[in-house]
């Protein structure tokens, strides 16, 4: 039974937990010449909004890379440092790095922070996701010493009153006098940024100013004691430089909800509806002031809000209800899906937000690698307690995922799963980087269409709760949940498309047995030292057929010709005809001299395509010793399944399997067997 001390040990605990330090930081106050020293020393903290954002992601750093020859940018912000991870995006460093150089160019005040930011693509694509990434990401870098930033409060003498807007300070200083001030405190500013101030005070300051300059009669330095100078955290729940709009009904929509509103009840108190102070200036474009402003679902706002909309990109400015137009300086960003733009592109009467909008595609994943780490953030061994999920099932979703989103190939001897392969960095024989980049040029809408990840995290969910009975998820099931959900998808209006996914979901079928039936025969064949003896008979005979020198027998010491038929065994696994054997040849030891340039040592693994011909080698010589197929079979004796457990036992330590999907491997590998389907792809 707890006691009132465990309580209050809890609470001591929670106590000393505490940063009171940085507590201390974060509602700092000062006079307004304590704030000029503060701006005097760190010019940063009155950065535009557009400079505060292209700081923050630029902060958390970059890795350059290069992708089929084309160099890239991978913005580690976008890996979601901020929250471990949560909505990290994959796969679409391309399409950020235009983001990014949009923010830059905002930042520097070339033209874009004039526009309204649109990321477009498909449902499920992640356009919610990078700007949800935004909007926290400057929550956590306004709490932090590079990302501070401050408002003003007025002492009025009746109380102290909060500028509504969370206005920049500098605003306070008089436009005569804004360029002196501006020169002095740029003289030791070493930022890439030109302190500039801009911009007039929000009606509700602007109000308390001027009653203050005819009291003192026009002596600004006796109003500006009246003000205090305080640091802002931004955060959406507390509503201060984080804005969402969402639609509703047109019936219901009322642009007070962007500008801000009218308070009834003050007017009686104030005596005019025009009084500033009568006025709730809490619409999303005023309280996302210094930071930023999401839309979402753009396209679908009543005309009377695109005007709202225009102004306040392109002039910066908002026009709340009974007051002159107000300056705001925030970053607006909006995603819309492809219906809604097609319907954008069709209205002539929206050229004017055509004009003023900044398009970045955010299309869906095309790389299988990419596809695959998305569901792993979701379903993996912390977020899937009590269930083991079977080695290839998330990839196998994947698989089929990317094939939806791809047009099929031009090259005629190029299959749709060949060009999966090929995007995701594999090679083929015959194929480039230039082709592949030639691939990607010629199919410029892929990922625009084609299955949601959205709809692979749902099935993955039900095969989870339908089949968890069995303790382990795998690809058979979810292959079955995947074809039984296209008949309802709401998404699939073209009987045409369900029936393409169907047989898409055929060819993944195909392409899973291929690469289980290599992994149990790599697992029939993990004896090191059998294949290790392989790989040297061949590569000694190879080298002796190579050089036109004889091999000495080590049974009887003599010297005899390179053993062909053993090379052409091995060759025959892969495909090699006789025609290509000799081009085969002189390419092993090619590279096997490669790296005897570069001090490596060739070993049996060294090669994909020799490894592959040894494995399979290896298999055929030792299944029959193996019995596989009398796993179909109800009989099996003793000497049999102990050979099978130590696959069994080798499938679970090397591939990450468990005995429940081991063993259903086993036996559907043992069907594919008894049926006599043993080729395996190159």
């Amino acid at each position: 039974m707890s006691t009132g001390n465990d309580g209050q040990s809890l609470i001591t605990a929670i106590r000393n937990m505490q940063d009171l330090q940085t507590f201390r930081q974060h509602h700092w106050e000062g006079s307004f010449a304590d704030y000029l020293e503060v701006v005097r020393e760190n010019p940063k903290v009155a950065r535009t909004a557009y400079q505060r954002l292209y700081d923050m992601i630029i902060g958390y750093g970059s890795e350059p890379y290069v992708d089929f020859r084309q160099e890239r940018l991978h913005y580690h912000f976008f890996d979601d440092p901020v929250d471990g991870g949560a909505d990290a995006v994959f796969g679409l460093d391309n399409q950020l790095m235009d983001l990014v150089q949009v923010f830059q160019s905002a930042a520097r005040g070339y033209g874009t922070e004039r526009r309204v930011l649109l990321l477009h693509g498909p449902v499920g694509s992640s356009k919610s996701t990078i700007v949800r990434l935004i909007k926290k990401g400057l929550e956590a870098y306004s709490a932090t010493d590079a990302g501070a930033l401050y408002t003003l409060t007025w002492d009025t003498g009746d109380g102290r009153m909060d500028c509504p807007m969370h206005e920049e300070p500098l605003r306070l200083i008089p436009p005569a006098a804004r360029k002196k001030v501006s020169d002095d405190l740029n003289t030791r500013n070493n930022s890439e940024y030109r302190i500039t101030i801009e911009g007039d005070l929000c009606p509700a300051c602007r109000h308390v100013y001027r009653t203050l300059m005819d009291t003192y009669e026009g002596d600004w330095g006796k109003v500006i004691e009246h003000v205090r100078v305080r640091r802002i955290i931004l955060s959406e729940k507390d509503r201060i430089g984080i804005g969402t709009f969402q639609p509703k009904d047109e019936k219901n929509q009322d642009s007070t909800e962007l500008t801000g509103d009218i308070n009834y009840r003050k007017i009686a108190e104030y005596g005019s509806d025009s009084d500033p102070r009568a006025f709730n200036f809490d619409g999303e474009l005023n309280i996302a002031n210094r930071g930023v402003v999401e839309f979402i679902e753009l396209l679908k706002l009543d005309v009377a809000f695109l005007y709202d909309l225009l102004t306040a990109s392109q002039e910066h400015k908002i026009k709340p209800k009974k007051f002159a137009q107000t300056d705001i300086d925030e970053v607006i960003i909006g995603h819309t899906n492809e219906p809604e733009y097609r319907k954008l592109l069709a209205n002539e009467y929206m050229e004017a937000l055509r004009d003023r909008t900044v398009k970045i595609d955010v299309p869906y994943v095309t790389r299988f690698k990419d596809e695959v780490q998305i569901y792993e953030r979701d379903f993996n061994n912390k977020t899937v307690r009590g269930k083991h999920i079977a080695p290839h099932t998330l990839e196998i979703a994947a698989m089929w995922a990317i094939l939806t989103r791809l047009e099929e190939p031009k090259h005629a001897s190029l299959t749709l799963m060949q060009k999966m392969k090929l995007y995701d960095g594999r090679t083929l024989p015959g194929f480039t980087e230039d082709t592949v980049r030639e691939l990607k040029a010629n199919s410029g809408q892929e990922g625009m269409q084609g299955i949601s990840p959205r709809y692979i995290q749902d099935k993955l969910s039900n095969a989870l709760v339908t089949h968890g009975a069995t303790g382990c998820l795998n690809p058979f099931v979810v292959l079955r949940e995947l074809e039984a959900g296209l008949k309802h998808h709401s998404l699939i209006t073209h009987e045409r498309d369900r029936e393409r996914f169907a047989l898409l979901l055929g060819a993944v079928r195909e392409e899973y047995d291929e690469i289980v039936k290599n992994e149990v025969q790599r697992a029939i064949t993990a004896d090191e030292s059998a294949i290790r003896r392989l790989a040297g008979n061949y590569i000694d005979n190879l080298k002796a057929y190579t050089q036109r020198e004889k091999v000495k027998n080590p049974f009887t010491g003599r010297d005899e010709e390179p053993d062909e038929r053993l090379m052409r065994s091995i060759e025959k696994k892969i495909d090699i005809p006789e025609s290509r054997k000799d081009d085969f040849r002189r390419e092993i030891m090619n590279y096997i001299g490669a790296l005897a340039i570069d001090g490596k040592r060739f070993e049996w693994n060294s090669n994909e395509r020799l490894r592959k011909a040894l494995e399979l080698k290896l298999f055929e010589d030792q299944k029959d010793s193996i019995k596989l197929t009398s796993l179909v079979s109800s009989v099996i004796d003793a000497d049999t399944q102990e050979k099978i457990d130590v696959v069994k036992a080798r499938l679970i330590k090397n591939y990450g399997y468990c005995d429940i999907c081991a063993t259903d491997v086993l036996n559907y590998v043992a069907s594919i067997f008894a049926r006599g389907d043993v080729k395996t792809n190159a």
